[in-house]
């Protein structure tokens, strides 16, 4: 068996859940199964938004983020459920540790999809039977459907398990590239968005062949070293180790400052919350990642210093979630006394794209609104590829004219972005 794997390479696989929220609620209710079943909030309103949907509702057209009125007029026969993030949450817990019977290398990358290094678990079988033996495991015992790439690196396996949906086992090995990557469009690769592609297209490449063959000075002219790894990834080269502690290395970005002076004025001391919640929202941007607890420091006018931190209910990192949940801490546990110095700082950091919310499914229609294209993420959640949609505020700076001390970390996930002004 042992001569099934490779020498010197390594084998990766990357289970990826299908539809799994609607395929929890099944298992939940067989009596839904074969039926056209979708997630959302707010079920009885017109207001509601599609999270996910089963595959028997795709094919009416029913789409993640539509409005529940448009995809009840699509499919009348729709079967909306309201969300139970307690019941997707041991399911995944349940399908992690049946991957983790084959190999400890297992890397959670969201609740429903992961990557495993098995090049040392050739006694559970060849890969193929590997992958076979965890698609009818999680089957039986979870009631679940998964597709899983099999491949040389995470790249080329997280491409394999996109290729068949539902219940499908691909391999994808470098010598298939030629033939099965290179001819699509740039827009249909995993890491490559909308904007990106556009991009793309203005230096004349459209297919994914044209972006291996790509010059790299004008790649990275473009794209910057994003437009390297592109170019790598395109000609199937991905070096990432599968990593089981990869998100628990993220903990902690914050900012504080020394004010000019002891400040009593509740307003003033807002208004610092505030600038500080600005300059912790863009380091989050910039490494991609949301903070799940919120903590605050508070140095009074005597030099004591208390720090407090609250678990969040969703996963934040905008400057305005920032600064209320900053405010609310603060006047739960401020005396009143003067304050030298305040301090914000996000823990328990998880990868944006990765981030799956508690919804009520209220804060999911406001989160769906501020998206300027919601085809696009329609598109994108459709494909998996979570990665191909980058807010715009990961490539800022921090503001210059911030001072204080920061706590953060130098290690990026997935993406290779500068450290400025930040320490361990």
């Amino acid at each position: 068996m042992k001569e099934m794997y490779p020498k010197n390479g390594r084998v990766i696989l990357h289970v990826d859940m299908n539809s799994f929220y609607a395929s929890v609620e099944m298992a939940y209710d067989p009596t839904l199964k074969g039926k056209p079943v979708a997630i959302a909030g707010n079920v009885e309103e017109r207001r509601g938004i599609i999270v996910t949907c089963s595959y028997e509702a795709r094919k009416f057209g029913v789409k993640t983020t539509m409005p529940l009125w448009e995809a009840k007029k699509l499919c009348p026969q729709l079967i909306v459920k309201p969300p139970n993030f307690d019941r997707y949450r041991a399911a995944s817990m349940g399908m992690f540790e049946i991957l983790r019977h084959y190999t400890h290398l297992v890397e959670p990358v969201s609740i429903d999809e992961g990557y495993m290094d098995i090049t040392d678990s050739f006694e559970f079988g060849s890969p193929i039977e590997i992958a076979q033996s965890i698609q009818k495991r999680i089957l039986e015992q979870l009631d679940l459907p998964c597709s899983i790439g099999i491949a040389p690196n995470k790249f080329l396996a997280k491409t394999a398990s996109d290729m068949k949906k539902p219940m499908g086992i691909t391999i994808l090995r470098k010598r298939d590239i030629p033939a099965k990557l290179w001819p699509l469009n740039t827009n249909e690769m995993h890491g490559v968005g909308k904007k990106t592609s556009e991009k793309l297209k203005t230096i004349g490449i459209h297919t994914i062949g044209e972006l291996a063959k790509a010059n790299d000075i004008q790649l990275k002219t473009l794209l910057g070293i994003n437009g390297t790894r592109l170019k790598e990834r395109a000609n199937g080269i991905d070096q990432r180790p599968v990593d089981p502690e990869a998100i628990e290395e993220f903990k902690s970005i914050g900012n504080s400052t020394t004010l000019p002076r002891d400040v009593t004025n509740q307003q003033e001391l807002f208004h610092v919350l505030e600038s500080l919640a600005e300059t912790v929202s863009v380091r989050l941007k910039r490494k991609n990642v949301l903070a799940t607890t919120v903590g605050i420091t508070i140095r009074f006018k005597d030099r004591k210093t208390i720090t407090r931190s609250k678990k969040t209910a969703n996963p934040i990192g905008s400057k305005d979630e920032l600064a209320l949940f900053a405010k609310e801490l603060f006047l739960k546990n401020w005396n009143g006394d003067p304050v030298r110095l305040l301090g914000i700082t996000g823990y328990d950091l998880i990868e944006h794209d990765h981030a799956y919310k508690q919804l009520d499914l209220f804060s999911f229609e406001k989160e769906a609104k501020k998206e300027p294209l919601l085809k696009t993420i329609s598109t994108l959640r459709e494909k998996y590829g979570k990665t191909i949609i980058e807010n715009a505020g990961s490539h800022q700076v921090d503001p210059n004219h911030k001072i204080g001390t920061a706590t953060s970390f130098n290690k990026d996930f997935l993406r290779s972005l500068p450290v400025t002004n930040e320490e361990d």
